[in-house]
């Protein structure tokens, strides 16, 4: 067989069907298509006795079959993928090892996928050309006072939307059409831009002086710009050290140059303050891509990219595939982030895939954080990423001071164990005073995180998952937080031998703290801010912009506040319980948790004031906390490389973690053990392989869950051998399996 050509000057397509085969398929290309069709391009193709959607992905001169069938149709006047994405995938597909069609649908967003998504159209009234509009309205003004008020409007604003014009005149269509029999005005369909930014008003930025350091790192990034060397840039910098200035002023010269770029935040962080800071600076060339907008005005959005009119795309983990043409520079801000990471199939990490599309279309990249991912630092100092690093606050603001209060002594010195120690009552005491502002973190949502009977130690657990459910006080109900089953809080133990009435919540969630922080601070305004009351779309700017306004005192939440926002008038923040990351059976919990600390304290003192952090602890010398308290990385990052390097964890190994899960524990057992040996046999003796093993979230909707490890200095020692196992191995029809390259969690 021929190679996969670009260009279509081969009389044979290479289809990718929606359909999960993990296979492509010969079609041939009818004259008629044949100057309209390109690699990425969307068309409707038989197979078997139906008609579905597929993708071109390439081009031969001859296929293996005899009787091909022709393609139908090619939907669209230019390709939905564009050839450096197709590319693009095809690697995320190897490298992830899935399926192209799997890697295909996460390069492209199912709004413009499906054939239902269209452009929104929206009938615009005009007044016909020549007009006498003085003397229509005096005859019309006694006998049709509400066509006359049409003209009238008409007249200030000669295109008008219907729905507007019927709102603000009171007329009614059957008023407007009358007009239009008339001659009057004239009807007609137009597209309208389903615009996110409608509501919100946006006042226009100058760059603002750099500091030194600022402009180091921005004279490097321009050389990466322009020359690829480096072709990454990890700029390191500590919180409020003017990190998104100095990206502002890189993508002003990227845009200088007529290309485009593509900035990443973390999900968490797109609030509308991060969003309104580049469309401060860019007006309306900067689109925003993420799933916090409805579908249609993601739709717009995209196609805004793809027709040029918007050369800056920022959004989350899926904005990477913006289709940006000829693109000069990927910003991937907090690069550190776990929720750059995909959960499902394929499961690539946005930080990871952006270093290889900036390489495979020759653009410059830039990793942004104040705590470095433990393999960026590493490829920093290995010289595969060029290194900037921003060590003080802009205008020399003081980074904040951070104590640590030892809830063990705390407990001991008050006879029980109180939400906030008494330190942390006296500074939130103090800032109220100052009329200055507070954050508490606490990242566990609920009131309680477990329901506990004193007298026989029942905990209610959720029948389906292998944890406890959390009791959420507004609704009086346990729920679970992998399945989402909920239900009622039983009036005694259940258990049959006890049936005793005295439950206990055992436990800290944010409900609790807010409950309790509003009890003891009942002049203050309290809000939070989790999971629970940011349902609605509109809920994250309502809450910031009211903490902005100076409106809320107290803002407590869960990692959502943690990172990304700004604002000066925060001089305390109080992290509840520092201990909820640290000890999950996983070898980064430290990592999480210096990041978590650092990120969350990098809150206060922003503005003129000094900030503090209180973190309230029950393992204070734990050395992830210790190094979060000097705000030391470069301590941190010294001891934790070096127990990495000892066991061969990332970043000296690469980790692939298969997870099989089925309702019979026996089936997955069983199949997990034929799978090991089968892989153990065609693995090279470097390869570490573990398991089957119980995952430490053994059971989750249902389901027993089993681990495979394997860790090897380079992927494809684990994946190419995983591929031909898979291709060939015999699954029970109740047993599934997930690979993670690269997995981030253990869990």
């Amino acid at each position: 067989m021929s190679e996969i050509n670009v260009q279509p000057d081969a009389p044979i397509a290479r289809v990718i069907v929606e359909i999960a085969l993990d296979k492509e398929f010969d079609y041939r290309i009818p004259d008629t298509w044949r100057d309209t069709l390109r690699i990425g391009s969307q068309v409707v193709v038989p197979f078997g006795r139906r008609k579905i959607t597929g993708y071109v992905v390439g081009f031969v001169d001859r296929s293996e079959h005899e009787h091909l069938k022709d393609i139908l149709r090619v939907v669209g006047k230019r390709p939905l993928i564009t050839e450096p994405i197709v590319a693009l995938a095809r690697w995320m597909a190897d490298y992830y090892a899935c399926s192209l069609e799997q890697a295909v649908r996460a390069v492209l967003p199912s709004v413009v996928r499906r054939s239902s998504g269209k452009f929104k159209e929206v009938h615009h009234v005009s007044l016909v050309e020549g007009s006498d509009v003085p003397g229509l309205r005096e005859r019309l003004l006694k006998r049709a006072p509400k066509q006359a008020a049409v003209l009238d409007w008409l007249e200030r604003e000669p295109v008008t939307p219907l729905p507007r014009l019927t709102l603000e005149t009171g007329a009614t269509l059957a008023t407007v059409r009358a007009m239009e029999t008339k001659g009057l005005v004239r009807v007609e369909k137009k597209t309208v831009h389903r615009n996110p930014f409608e509501k919100y008003r946006v006042i226009p930025t100058d760059p603002l002086p750099l500091m030194p350091q600022q402009q180091e790192a921005l004279n490097l990034i321009r050389q990466s710009v322009e020359t690829l060397q480096p072709p990454v840039v990890l700029l390191f910098g500590v919180t409020g050290s003017g990190k998104t200035e100095v990206y502002l002023q890189a993508l002003q010269q990227v845009l200088d140059q007529g290309k485009g770029a593509i900035v990443l935040v973390p999900e968490i962080s797109l609030t509308p303050q991060t969003v309104e800071r580049f469309r401060a600076r860019f007006g309306d060339v900067v689109a925003v891509l993420h799933s916090h907008l409805s579908g249609g005005e993601r739709h717009d959005e995209w196609h805004r990219v793809r027709s040029g009119d918007a050369r800056i795309a920022i959004g989350a983990r899926s904005a990477l595939f913006a289709p940006i043409e000829n693109l000069g520079l990927i910003v991937v801000d907090e690069e550190h982030e776990n929720s750059y990471k995909q959960e499902e199939a394929p499961r690539y990490h946005a930080r990871d895939v952006a270093v290889m599309r900036g390489h495979m279309e020759k653009c410059a990249v830039v990793l942004g954080t104040a705590t470095p991912a433990l393999e960026s630092i590493h490829n920093a100092q290995a010289g595969k990423y060029g290194l900037s690093r921003l060590p003080a606050r802009v205008d020399h603001r003081r980074m904040p001071a951070m104590r640590v209060v030892d809830m063990r002594a705390e407990m001991e010195k008050e006879g029980r164990l109180n939400v906030l120690s008494r330190d942390l009552l006296e500074a939130i005491t103090m800032r109220l005073e100052h009329k200055e502002q507070t954050i508490l973190f606490l990242n566990r949502r609920g009131f309680a995180t477990s329901l506990v009977c004193p007298k026989c130690g029942y905990v209610a657990e959720c029948s389906e998952c292998s944890v406890a459910m959390t009791y959420h006080k507004p609704s009086h109900e346990l729920r679970c937080h992998i399945c989402g089953a909920a239900r009622k809080v039983p009036d005694r133990c259940p258990a049959p031998t006890c049936r005793d009435p005295a439950f206990r919540y055992a436990g800290l969630g944010t409900q609790r703290v807010e409950e309790a922080v509003a009890k003891i601070f009942s002049h203050a305004k309290v809000e939070r801010m989790d999971a629970d009351t940011t349902t609605k779309k509109e809920a994250y700017g309502r809450i910031l912009g009211a903490f902005r306004a100076g409106e809320i005192d107290i803002l407590l939440g869960t990692q959502m506040i943690a990172k990304g926002l700004d604002f000066p008038n925060v001089t305390l923040v109080g992290v509840i319980n520092a201990d909820t990351a640290l000890h999950m059976p996983d070898f980064r919990a430290g990592e999480r948790t210096f990041q978590l600390l650092t990120q969350v304290a990098g809150r206060a003192g922003r503005g003129d004031v000094a900030g503090e952090v209180i973190v309230q602890t029950f393992t204070p010398f734990h050395p992830a906390i210790q190094a979060a308290r000097r705000l030391d990385y470069d301590g941190f990052f010294d001891q934790e490389i070096e127990y990495r390097r000892e066991l061969f964890y990332p970043p000296f190994a690469h980790l692939l973690c298969m997870t099989l899960r089925g309702k019979r524990e026996a089936d997955v057992v069983e199949a997990g053990k034929r799978f090991y040996e089968q892989m153990k046999a065609r693995l090279d003796s470097r390869v570490i392989i573990a398991g089957p093993n119980p995952a430490p979230l053994a059971r989750a909707k249902g389901e027993f869950r089993y681990q495979i490890m394997f860790r090897a200095a380079h992927t494809r020692q684990i994946t190419r051998p995983l591929k031909a196992v898979l291709s060939e191995f015999k699954w029970p029809r109740t047993v599934r399996h997930a690979v993670d390259v690269d997995a981030l969690s253990m869990l």
